[in-house]
């Protein structure tokens, strides 16, 4: 009997030790979650697009070239290689230069083959070409560079990105005419001319292939007395050409 109310006495504190564990709470320090500025959007997630507009990066502002043209090119070398070019210079036809008529002597231009897009910077050191229809003559080093060497002749756009001088104003000009296949003729064009334009000097020379050429001074080498020289000269052999010569 006694065994049993020591058994029950037992049960009981148990369960009033049970009883008081369950009533007592925890403690948890949980941290709270990071929070997100109301001006921040919070980034896109995979797959989603971002509704702020993407603002195209700034372009490059290229200036315009100041002078532009497209016509034929050709190139020289032998028999002018070694000889002395328009700016006093000695011509080098392995060198990155070019001849044009009315470009100030030094001129920076870009030449742009417009079948194949390739381009080379040349220097005008250098007068011509003196052929119809033609706008510029490369050296044989800026003819490969831009596929004129071997056809001889392609279409090309000139700019320029650098000048000396003036264009649109200055400069000392004359007239060019020629070739002439015959001495006489030219003789003969030279007397003509120098009677008709009293104030202008007019010079007879051999080229280096064996033409002759006339080059006619006007007074002052003004450019508006050399385009009246050039616009009212006609000749049976040979052409004209108004030129710059500095």
């Amino acid at each position: 009997m006694r065994i049993k109310c020591s058994a029950v006495l037992l049960l009981l504190a148990g369960a009033l030790l049970l009883s008081g564990c369950s009533h007592r709470s925890a403690r948890v320090n949980v941290p709270p979650p990071p929070s997100i500025p109301e001006s921040t959007p919070p980034p896109p997630g995979p797959g989603t697009e971002s509704n702020v507009p993407s603002q195209p990066p700034e372009q490059p502002v290229v200036p315009q070239p100041a002078f532009v043209e497209t016509g034929i090119a050709s190139w020289y070398g032998p028999p002018y290689h070694n000889r002395r070019a328009s700016d006093g210079e000695i011509y080098n036809m392995n060198a990155l230069t070019a001849a044009h008529r009315t470009l100030p002597l030094g001129s920076i231009v870009r030449v742009t083959n417009v079948r194949t897009g390739h381009s080379v910077v040349v220097r005008i050191t250098d007068r011509g070409p003196f052929i119809p229809g033609r706008i510029i003559d490369l050296s044989l080093a800026a003819a490969k560079a831009v596929d004129v060497w071997r056809p001889g002749l392609a279409t090309v756009r000139v700019e320029l990105l650098k000048t000396p001088a003036a264009l649109n104003q200055g400069g000392r000009w004359a007239v060019q005419i020629g070739g002439f296949d015959d001495e006489q003729a030219a003789t003969e064009l030279r007397d003509h001319l120098a009677r008709r334009y009293h104030t202008a000097r007019v010079h007879e020379f051999a080229s280096p292939t064996g033409n002759w050429w006339l080059q006619v001074r006007v007074l002052q080498d003004d450019k508006r007395r050399a385009e009246e020289v050039a616009r009212d000269t006609h000749t049976p052999e040979g052409a004209v050409f108004l030129v710059r010569l500095d």
